[in-house]
């Protein structure tokens, strides 16, 4: 009997195919060179087992070719790990054994996708136990087997029984498996946490970025609605786009449980989308399914993905009961293009799409929630006079709330308006609970949240909702709770968590920030001046770090107040700069006639920081002045905590 040889290699979600030397992820072609094609298949051909470099370098090199050997097998093992998006120090599929080999260290599986007469089960190589309990126990394999021939043929059809034999209990042993796998998969493999990593974009098109990130946005979102599903938020995620890393380390780094992955591939009106479902710890491939959709139903594929992947994690869904509002494909485009720039922190560029998205579709809540988040942030940046942009943003974010006021989305921008332009604290702390109430893993909205009841004292409250914020999404605002216990005065706390914070981002200019201001609370002006110092580097103004640092030295830390005031001034004579922020760095010279002519000016402004007022210590020293007094009363805000 002629035995059909396994033509695929299947392991994680790749597939190579020995025959048209084609590997695929998901199903989706990925571009390798001759050479890592070989190595592959020579560790594939033994896996578990070292392949020596001088093996490598007979398979890739003729013996009379001239080749810098080393560099060239380096070179070629590096385009294949990230041809499997591997890593080097923490290998999932390619281990180095230095100076001497590498070896294939995941589970793969072999099939053959011929006719069915000759279909070749789909069998595990690798340790005994790693096939089955009652394998295990067989010492027969198929390379091993061979019945004894005899003349009279009877051998040859004992073979050919014992071979069928063997063929079927082989084949049954990956159903057993399943079967048993099925019934287990939730006790073993159990996910409380997701972080969902940005889709990568295949249509072979950049501009195509924007797609590829709305999408990655749009199943946050709705993930994120499961309130026993914690959903690592948007702004943390896209920190690791094009990075490829190990996925455990990821998950360590993010604190979950489980990862999704995926592509997106856009081409004309037609959306391939590819994911798959990894339990962190075990690096085992949970789920992995494609779908294929028009353009105009994109919105059912976020949600039956969405649906699919909580199902697969054992989380409750909450349908929204009625029915989906249907979008037309080209508003839905230009929204998440407005999305895209918003994220960015380019908020006029952002605009124009928001408002494109509205005339093409004017029920389209969510281009309306983003119009007035457009101009809500951007006067919140200090990057347009409030009284230019906070009446539009208002309105924009009613007109939301009038279409959809089942949207999360919505309520946090009719909470943001309410908040940093009337400052009305009561309808602002009822539009954030609104917002967290609809959608408990909306990082964003726990974020605001956190600020309204701070404007409220409800300090204890706020760093309850600061602390949910950084859980969601952990590496966007880390100095959140600390800013929180410095406007609770509680600035031994606030310089623990500062702490702790650097140490955890060393390269995240806020933290130190933070910690710059919480060493000058604690009048260590030295300290405080070293970390201002480093934040300015670590955002790239490094000649602006050495001017803090000879003003420290010719003056100690008056003379770097100085500075900052003078750096304010000149910024003031080219663009428009809030007098919240002169009110505040003539506070901190203790200049008091200036701090409370600026502080008066930044009322009638309505700048929106002077919500903030309250919290900040340095203005403490004016609060017994009527004037500050007027201006306190006049917001309509609580006594100082």
């Amino acid at each position: 009997m002629k035995m059909i040889t396994p033509r695929t290699a299947l392991f994680g979600p790749y597939a190579l195919d020995l025959r048209s030397g084609e590997l695929r992820k998901f199903g989706t072609k990925v571009k390798m060179g001759e050479q890592a094609f070989q190595i592959l298949c020579l560790l594939l051909e033994r896996p578990g087992e070292m392949v020596s470099r001088e093996e490598l370098r007979a398979k890739l090199w003729a013996d009379d070719t001239f080749v810098d050997f080393d560099h060239g097998l380096n070179s070629a093992v590096q385009r294949l790990r990230d041809c499997l998006s591997d890593s080097a120090g923490k290998p999932r599929w390619i281990e180095t054994l230095p100076r001497r080999g590498y070896r294939f260290i995941g589970q793969v599986e072999w099939s053959d996708e011929s006719s069915a007469s000759e279909t070749f089960p789909r069998t595990r190589i690798g340790s005994r136990d790693e096939i089955s309990d009652d394998a295990a126990q067989s010492s027969v394999t198929v390379e091993s087997f061979e019945a004894p021939r005899r003349a009279d043929g009877t051998g040859r059809r004992v073979a050919l029984l014992a071979a069928v034999a063997l063929v079927l209990f082989l084949a049954a042993i990956p159903i057993v498996k399943r079967f048993r796998g099925e019934a287990s998969a939730k006790q073993a493999f159990l996910i409380k946490s997701l972080a969902v990593l940005p889709l990568e974009n295949l249509s072979g098109d950049p501009a195509q970025e924007y797609f590829a990130d709305g999408m990655t946005d749009e199943v946050i979102t709705m993930l994120a609605k499961n309130p026993s599903l914690r959903v690592i938020s948007r702004t943390s995620v896209m920190q690791y786009k094009k990075v490829h890393r190990p996925l455990r380390e990821i998950a360590q780094e993010l604190g979950v449980d489980g990862i999704l992955e995926g592509s997106v591939e856009r081409n004309g009106n037609q959306v391939h989308v590819t994911a798959q479902l990894i339990h962190a710890a075990s690096d085992t491939h949970v789920w992995a399914e494609s779908f294929d959709r028009d353009l105009s139903d994109v919105a059912s594929l976020q949600n039956e993905l969405a649906q699919t992947i909580a199902k697969q994690v054992g989380a409750t869904t909450s349908p929204s009961g009625k029915p989906e509002r249907r979008i037309k494909p080209e508003a839905h485009d230009t929204y998440l293009l407005g999305r895209y720039y918003w994220f960015a922190g380019e908020y006029d560029k952002s605009r124009p799409y928001f408002q494109k998205a509205i005339d093409l579709q004017p029920d389209y809540a969510a281009a309306w929630s983003g119009l007035a988040d457009s101009y809500v942030a951007s006067a919140v940046s200090g990057r347009s006079r409030p009284e230019a942009v906070m009446p539009q943003g208002e309105a924009a974010a009613q007109k939301a709330l009038q279409l959809d006021a089942s949207l999360a989305e919505v309520h946090n921008s009719v909470a943001a308006a309410y908040f940093f332009d009337r400052w009305d604290w009561v309808d602002a702390e009822k539009e954030s609970a609104r917002a967290v109430e609809l959608n408990p893993g909306f990082a964003e909205a726990h974020r605001l949240r956190s600020y309204v009841l701070g404007s409220l004292n409800r300090m204890d409250e706020a760093l309850q909702e600061q602390r949910k914020a950084m859980e969601l999404d952990p590496l966007t605002s880390p100095d959140g709770p600390g800013w929180t216990l410095i406007h609770a005065r509680q600035f031994d706390a606030a310089l623990s968590e500062a702490r702790i914070r650097v140490e955890a981002q060393p390269n995240n200019a806020d933290v130190h920030a933070l910690l710059s201001a919480a060493y000058l609370f604690k009048g260590m002006e030295k300290e405080s001046e070293q970390e201002s110092e480093r934040n300015l580097q670590i955002m790239g103004e490094k000649e602006l770090a050495a001017q803090e640092q000879r003003a420290f030295r010719r003056g100690g830390f008056h003379a770097t107040l100085e500075w900052n005031l003078s750096l304010y001034q000149q910024r003031a004579a080219k663009r428009y700069v809030s007098p919240i922020i002169f009110a505040w760095a003539y506070a901190q010279l203790r200049r008091k006639e200036e701090t409370l002519r600026y502080l008066e000016q930044a009322y009638v402004e309505r700048a929106p920081n002077m919500v903030w007022v309250q919290g900040f210590p340095d203005f403490d020293f004016v609060h017994p002045d009527p004037r500050y007094r007027a201006i306190i009363k006049k917001m309509g805000l609580p006594p100082a905590y």
